[in-house]
């Protein structure tokens, strides 16, 4: 495993290969849509995270890393291979999420994250760190929502934002399903 592996600890993976397509529910409840999210290890928390929140879908828009990057395999943990995702543009992300409420994630948001309804059908969208979501991702959005922090801190992690968004939202809708 050391001598084929591009780390110092290999994780046990020899290999990245395709994976074939999981379908989305046919109206998924609980969307994640990923803007430009550039960093590996962030997007491959994000969709950890995503599998434990109970989110049924994951969407990477344009400008987003590639999930078969060997940096997000191994930051997933095997997330891959259990939670539906899809590359798409923003006009066919814009049709899968009609009928959703749609929010976006941003430092200077309208509403707490914990003022808002995380119930039926949702669509969360999360900007990369360096640049945040792009003006396709704040024209679909109907609310943006902000995490109060402490005076004086600019922001957080995306991955971390993401968990703790993604975690009142299951809180709210019950408790996340069991896989």
């Amino acid at each position: 495993m050391e001598a084929c592996s591009a780390t110092e600890t290999p994780p046990g993976l020899l290999a990245v290969v395709p994976i074939p397509s999981i379908s989305p529910p046919v109206e998924p409840a609980f969307v994640l849509i990923l803007d430009r999210v550039r960093d590996p290890g962030n997007l491959g928390t994000i969709l950890r995270t995503a599998l434990a929140a109970g989110v049924d879908w994951v969407v990477l828009a344009p400008g987003t890393v590639d999930p078969t990057n060997p940096k997000v395999v191994r930051a997933g943990a095997g997330a891959h291979f259990r939670l539906p995702l899809a590359r798409m543009g923003w006009e066919m992300i814009g049709r899968a999420v009609a009928g959703c409420r749609v929010y976006l994630a941003a430092a200077q948001g309208e509403r707490p994250y914990t003022e808002v309804d995380w119930s039926g059908r949702v669509a969360l969208i999360v900007g990369g760190e360096a640049t945040g979501a792009g003006e396709r991702a704040r024209a679909l959005a109907e609310v943006t929502v902000f995490i109060p922090m402490a005076p004086g801190v600019e922001s957080l992690n995306v991955a971390v934002a993401t968990a703790v968004l993604l975690f009142e939202a299951a809180g709210q809708r019950a408790s996340p399903p069991q896989r």
